[in-house]
């Protein structure tokens, strides 16, 4: 965890695509659930911050 952290402090790319793919998973996830309406109202726009931010971070530094 303590990698993590520093390696997203340090901007480096891995931790990075990893958040950026929990949100695109967690925006799908949202979309699909039929039963709670605030979740399906905001899939859309946690998908997009997922893969706006993993093209963003795809350039960061190895």
């Amino acid at each position: 965890m303590k990698g993590f952290l520093s390696g997203l402090l340090r901007l480096r790319r891995g931790p990075w695509e990893l958040l950026a793919s929990g949100l695109i998973g967690l925006g799908v996830f949202m979309l699909m659930q039929p039963f709670v309406l605030w979740a399906f109202t905001w899939s859309f726009l946690v998908t997009l911050t997922g893969t706006v931010m993993f093209i963003i971070t795809s350039h960061f530094p190895e």
